[in-house]
């Protein structure tokens, strides 16, 4: 079965049908709860992932009372769950307030009994589809996989995934996160499958592997997690990487080395990470403060600026609250037309399979 192409912008449009009204709590008595805490635990927040460097910022800046302890930037989504469990019942600093994970994290992370529920004042903005009707998880953002290139060392850029097998690629693709704990590069593999025709979900994920397998049998594929600076350095001169990350380290390369950032003609995934509150949050009103912020016109526009589509962009853009230059920053809108948003049980099913084989039927250890 060949996936139902479907628009980047009119996907979430259709997706913030059925919403439900929330009203939040007292700001004000929020906001002191929050500071009388004074502290805030995010974890596996690089500062370059979707603009949340100013977005931490924004937030110290407005809550110069809350210290932020930023935990492990690097962690994949597997290993925020894992945090939260290996810190039950510890109210110290490794243990982690807030989570922002992959959509099929969410759901399993509830179903553990990890979150608690919070809905944020925006709540009604937020489309239906993508949020727990209770608030124990909720969309931020999305974007789409791309190839990041390092034009110094690859003469033609791949335009498709069926390209990182050429030949003259050797040593160079990897992908941005270890694919067996990782959202990010579990999400790349499911993307490579349904190139090569598999329908998303388990099947995608097994011909993923596949694809990954004779990748790294042809020496092409890189154990390494991809990143601006191996990309720079030329350890790993292609990286599978979310669009807005690959065009944030781009800019921030500053053209050194000359980067191009391409959607693949096939295969185009699109991928819906969530927020959410740790049940064990040692500094629980400061994370529910975090989360209006993440949530604000501010908020969501700083994740605008970062290259994601946060999730209320489209009221946001329907009230005119989008400056004109974050939206003319945006890749074309023709990029993601081919965008296909998997449903969660397709995205349980393909995680399923990645992380039960990628080890068997790969056999490349990313690190």
């Amino acid at each position: 079965m060949t996936p139902k192409p479907i628009h980047a912008l009119s996907a979430l449009a259709l997706l913030m049908a059925g919403t439900t009204l929330a009203q939040a709590g007292d700001m004000a008595a929020l906001e002191e709860a929050a500071k009388a805490e004074g502290m805030l635990t995010t974890i596996a927040l690089p500062h370059d992932w979707c603009g949340y460097g100013a977005v931490i910022e924004g937030f110290k800046a407005k809550y110069p009372e809350i210290t932020i302890n930023e935990l492990n930037p690097d962690a994949g989504s597997a290993d925020e769950l894992e945090a939260i469990r290996a810190n039950v019942g510890n109210t110290g600093p490794q243990a982690p307030d807030v989570i922002d994970v992959g959509l099929s994290y969410g759901p399993a992370a509830k179903e553990e009994g990890l979150l608690q529920p919070y809905k944020v004042a925006t709540w009604d903005e937020i489309p239906a589809s993508i949020k727990d009707a209770d608030g124990y998880w909720y969309g931020d953002y999305y974007g789409v996989l791309s190839f990041m290139v390092n034009k110094d060392i690859v003469a033609e850029t791949p335009a498709d995934w069926s390209d990182l097998l050429k030949p003259e690629l050797a040593a160079s693709v990897a992908l941005a996160g270890d694919p067996r704990a990782s959202n990010q590069a579990i999400s790349g593999v499911l993307a490579a499958g349904m190139a090569m025709g598999g329908a998303p979900g388990a099947e995608a994920g097994a011909r993923g592997l596949e694809f990954f397998a004779e990748m790294n049998k042809a020496g092409n594929f890189v154990p390494v997690i991809g990143k601006a600076g191996t990309l720079a350095q030329g350890a790993t001169p292609i990286v599978i990487a979310w669009d807005y990350n690959a065009l944030s380290w781009r800019d921030a390369l500053g053209g050194n080395p000359p980067v191009d950032v391409v959607v693949p003609k096939t295969g185009v995934l699109a991928g819906v990470y969530v927020q959410a509150i740790s049940a064990h949050a040692p500094h629980p009103n400061a994370a529910k403060l975090w989360m209006e912020y993440l949530y604000s016109d501010e908020g969501q526009s700083l994740w605008l600026k970062g290259y994601c589509h946060p999730a209320r962009f489209n009221a946001m853009a329907a009230d005119g609250k989008i400056p004109q230059e974050l939206l003319e920053a945006l890749p074309p809108a023709a990029s993601y037309e081919a965008a296909y948003f998997p449903t969660l049980d397709e995205q349980a099913a393909n995680k399923d399979v990645v992380t039960g084989g990628w080890d068997a039927v790969v056999g490349a250890n990313v690190q």
